[in-house]
């Protein structure tokens, strides 16, 4: 049984995983943390209100927390040698190379989207891109998210660019913002595009315009269960993994 420490368990991805990991013998969280417990919380496992508080050994760490927390999640994972699914996106560049650094250390699987399908459109695009951008297509992205979300624009958007540019001879530069110029648009560009409203749990569009057709790669998540299995299962393929990055293709390779 792989046992479970949730970062960011009062969350509503937190709440998710505690839902399908209870539906799930092979994994249990043995405690969780969320600076936002209460002393009188009544919970199915232990909960702490910050790491420097947790003294239960678990084979591993998933975080659905906020960048801000990360830093402290970083030196609590070095210090107890615990694998590490790093879940939370909108983390700082100096974050991220933290983030690579600690990998030297420790095993640590960090995706901006945990679903099977966007990883799987992510290995598409990298196989399509070059064809498509060479006949002309123009690249766009459109990334949908629930009014509560922090940050502009999704992670997963931006992996999608990443996974478009990896492909390429000379990577495209990503557009965020059109407001203050006015032109034709560039060859050499991808668009993203950030949509915020009501309870919309994540819808991404890849579009590649081309002339007189238009190809659309679409995923939509119905609810955050999607993500929260996809968790789970990745905490199972890290726990007593080497040290190392690892990302949701590694599960499926």
């Amino acid at each position: 049984m792989t046992e479970i420490l949730l970062h960011g368990a009062l969350g509503h991805m937190g709440r998710a995983v505690e839902e399908m990991a209870a539906e799930d013998e092979a994994v249990k969280i043995v405690c969780g943390v969320d600076a936002m417990a209460a002393s009188d919380e009544q919970e199915r496992f232990p909960l702490a209100f910050s790491l420097s508080d947790v003294n239960i050994k678990a084979d591993v760490i998933v975080d659905f927390s906020t960048a801000a927390a990360t830093d402290e999640l970083l030196s609590y994972c070095l210090e107890k040698k615990l694998p590490c699914v790093l879940c939370t996106t909108g983390l700082s560049e100096e974050q991220l190379e933290r983030v690579e650094e600690a990998s030297k250390q420790i095993a640590i699987l960090r995706s901006a989207n945990m679903s099977l399908g966007i990883n799987l459109i992510c290995s598409l695009l990298s196989e399509i891109s070059p064809l498509l951008t060479s006949e002309g297509f123009d690249v766009e992205i459109l990334e949908k998210h629930h009014a509560r979300k922090l940050d502009a624009p999704s992670g997963t958007a931006l992996a999608m660019a990443e996974a478009v540019n990896s492909s390429l001879e000379k990577p495209y530069d990503m557009v965020m913002d059109r407001s203050e110029r006015r032109q034709t648009r560039p060859k050499a560009e991808i668009g993203i595009s950030s949509i915020r409203g009501g309870t919309i749990v994540g819808e991404h569009d890849v579009i590649f315009a081309g002339e007189d057709e238009i190809i659309t790669l679409s995923h939509t998540a119905s609810s955050r269960r999607v993500f929260a299995r996809g968790a789970i299962a990745a905490a199972k393929f890290l726990a007593g993994k080497a040290p190392g990055m690892y990302s949701m293709r590694d599960l499926f390779s």
